[in-house]
């Protein structure tokens, strides 16, 4: 067994890069022995707990929500945790991605492997069987308040572990049941309090944040170098990009944007040639403030979600030194949903600044022809690749409306205050989506443009990029279809590492 191709769940605290090399390498999770002795130590303490004490414990020995003072005889706790799993597994909607229930998988595991919340090894370790298995439980991706955690997407990815439910296994849907027998395992007996552990929890807010993460970032970076190629494409100045100027309005991101587009650019004879305008619109000499702040953004969202996967979210908490079961509200989505909120809207300004050099580029202005084709008029060229842009940036100004300014009371009263966290994720994928469409505009315009500069040459970097470009969409000499090129351009972006310097 190889075990670099293992991670321990336990043995260290999470980040969403660290995240991103597992599911890249395709790792293995198992227990540390600090996970596994945080496990039993604190379940034993739970069952010691609740069979010394008469007194109600919530979600223990009691109902839930709003039926917190209904008491619940020992011999009917199994039921009380199973009818939990069954009644709240109400998720709706649209399936959710595989990756997706990967990360809630992984990140419930190791949430519990804090040794706060009760569960039983052999729960955990079932959980990594299905991981590790490639075992996919059927969730939709509407259902959640962001308010008692996850309920209804995490009652829906862990009903199959008692025999419940739907997965997705090699391609093919089988019941939970079904699954159970293929790989010969007996459904989990539930205790008190596990299956509250288990739906209770960020971890689908969580695992959700954490895919528009990687994909944000990515999508950071193409912006980057595409906003570069449009510059040259547009025959735009360096001197916004200067380092003086970011230094003495040193917002990280700016700075950092700068020093990158100095990178790119650098040895581009386009560039550095004399220019005959003294200024550049907006959306050329603002990249620094408007990409950097977008970094800055990014940043504190990734600083938010790695506090927040390294928590306990469930509810109640149990404290085994303190010899303390505390309800308490650990499992609100507040931190998260107003964080990807603010993503949303910073997201959607990358794609808001990149139409407007993708309308720039096909003004005929600066030595381009109109709409970057040869014979405009016969040919319309780039004239409705930037109506698609224009159409995707309208509609993420729709999406990038916060989830987090509403709430619905649940729970007949008793959770009276929700954070739509659930909503706040899952629309950071529509965002992204049109983001996608948008990038691959700017760089086929940028592309086009940039060869209408030639015998020019650009930088080294951009300069590789076209030449891979181009190995699978060509110059446009006459009109095409549109639609081809822009899924060929996407399809680049998605197959193709882009790294800025």
């Amino acid at each position: 067994m190889d075990k670099r191709n293992f991670f321990e769940i336990g043995s260290c605290d999470l980040t969403y890069a660290l995240v991103e090399k597992i599911l890249k390498d395709n790792c293995k999770l198992i227990l540390s022995p600090q996970a596994k002795e945080n496990i039993i130590k604190c379940r034993e303490f739970l069952n010691k707990k609740t069979d010394e004490s008469c007194v109600p414990v919530y979600g223990i020995t009691t109902g839930f929500g709003s039926l917190y003072n209904k008491h619940i005889s020992k011999d009917e706790l199994t039921i009380l945790q199973e009818n939990l799993l069954k009644s709240h597994s109400c998720s709706v909607g649209n399936p959710v991605d595989k990756v997706v229930i990967k990360l809630m998988l992984m990140l419930k595991a190791h949430a519990i492997s804090l040794g706060f919340s009760g569960v039983q090894l052999s729960t955990v370790e079932r959980i990594l069987d299905f991981y590790n298995n490639d075992i996919y439980p059927v969730v939709y991706d509407r259902g959640s308040l962001g308010a008692s955690g996850d309920l209804a997407p995490l009652a829906n990815l862990f009903l199959p572990l008692i025999g419940e439910g739907e997965v997705i296994f090699e391609g093919k849907k089988f019941s939970g049941k079904e699954i159970l027998s293929i790989f010969h395992w007996e459904p989990v007996k539930l205790e008190s309090k596990e299956g509250l552990a288990l739906l209770n929890g960020t971890q689908f807010m969580t695992a959700n944040g954490i895919k528009a993460l990687i994909d944000g970032w990515h999508l950071v970076n193409c912006f980057d170098l595409f906003g570069a190629m449009s510059l040259e494409a547009y025959d735009g100045r360096i001197e916004p990009f200067w380092e003086c100027i970011q230094n003495v309005r040193p917002h990280p991101g700016q700075i950092e944007t700068g020093r990158i587009f100095r990178k790119i650019l650098e040895g581009s004879e386009i560039i550095k040639r004399e220019k005959e305008h003294v200024q550049d619109p907006y959306s050329f000499r603002c990249i620094p403030q408007v990409h950097g702040a977008v970094k800055d953004a990014m940043n504190h969202v990734t600083e938010v979600l790695h506090i927040e996967i390294n928590s306990v979210t469930d509810n109640p908490t149990v404290f085994p030194d303190e010899d303390m079961v505390v309800s308490g509200g650990n499992f609100h989505g507040e931190p998260i949903a107003l964080v990807f909120d603010y993503m949303g809207v910073a997201l959607h300004e990358l794609g808001n600044i990149s139409e407007r050099r993708v309308a720039q580029l096909i003004l005929g202005k600066r030595g381009l022809p109109e709409f970057l084709v040869a014979k405009p008029g016969l040919n319309s060229g780039f004239m409705i690749p930037q109506y698609a842009a224009a159409a995707c940036v309208s509609q993420n100004k729709m999406y990038a409306w916060p989830a987090s300014c509403d709430s619905i009371v649940s729970s007949n009263g008793q959770e009276d205050i929700v954070s739509m966290g659930g909503n706040s994720s899952t629309k950071l994928h529509k965002i992204i989506a049109n983001l996608k469409i948008i990038a691959a505009i700017e760089l086929m315009n940028a592309a086009q443009g940039i060869d209408f500069r030639r015998p020019l040459k650009s930088s080294i970097i951009i300069e590789n990029i076209m030449k891979e470009l181009r190995k699978t969409v060509p110059f446009v000499q006459e009109d095409v279809v549109m639609e081809e090129y822009i899924k060929k351009t996407t399809e680049f972006l998605e197959n193709f590492e882009i790294v800025v310097p």
